[in-house]
């Protein structure tokens, strides 16, 4: 929450009735709560990216491997457990989840800190390759990739597939 500390403090019986345990706290000034809350979505694109890159590897792989189970198993006390790697196992259960489309939706606030960083010249590529994929995703085509496709074979001859 941002905001003076008189107003914090005026507020704080609803965030203490609406929120879990310790998950609130004064942290500045009037607008630094959407500021974290901004960072907090950004670091959460990148690593919904993360577990879909590695569990699409996993699934691609010429072993039989029971993804819905190895996600469990990281879950044991690996380095990489998680309430996300819990939702992963959840959804993994729910094979090739049939309902699903390849559309990857979303808010703005990964766009804003790709954003701040850019105007703080501060690197962050997973976070921006994150939400550069949200957009890919939303395409009904991609006209670059047809484009790319189409020079690579005028250039080396490479195979082009037809729709």
């Amino acid at each position: 929450v941002g905001g003076s500390k008189e107003a914090y403090a005026a507020c704080e019986p609803f965030f203490k009735t609406l929120a879990a345990a310790e998950a609130y706290q004064h942290v500045g000034p009037s607008g630094s709560g959407h500021y974290v809350k901004m960072v907090h979505n950004a670091i959460e694109y990148g690593m919904l990216q993360v577990l879909g890159e590695g569990f699409w590897l996993l699934k691609a792989s010429d072993h039989a491997l029971d993804l819905k189970n190895i996600a469990h198993l990281w879950n044991q006390g690996s380095v990489v457990r998680s309430w996300l790697l819990e939702l992963t196992e959840k959804a993994l259960a729910d094979k090739n989840f049939p309902h699903v489309a390849d559309v990857i939706g979303g808010g703005e606030t990964g766009t804003w800190a790709v954003k701040e960083a850019l105007d703080r010249k501060i690197p962050a590529p997973l976070i921006s390759m994150a939400v550069m994929e949200r957009f890919e995703s939303s395409q009904e085509e991609n006209f670059g990739h047809k484009l790319i496709a189409s020079l690579r074979h005028q250039f080396g001859g490479h195979e082009v597939k037809e729709k």
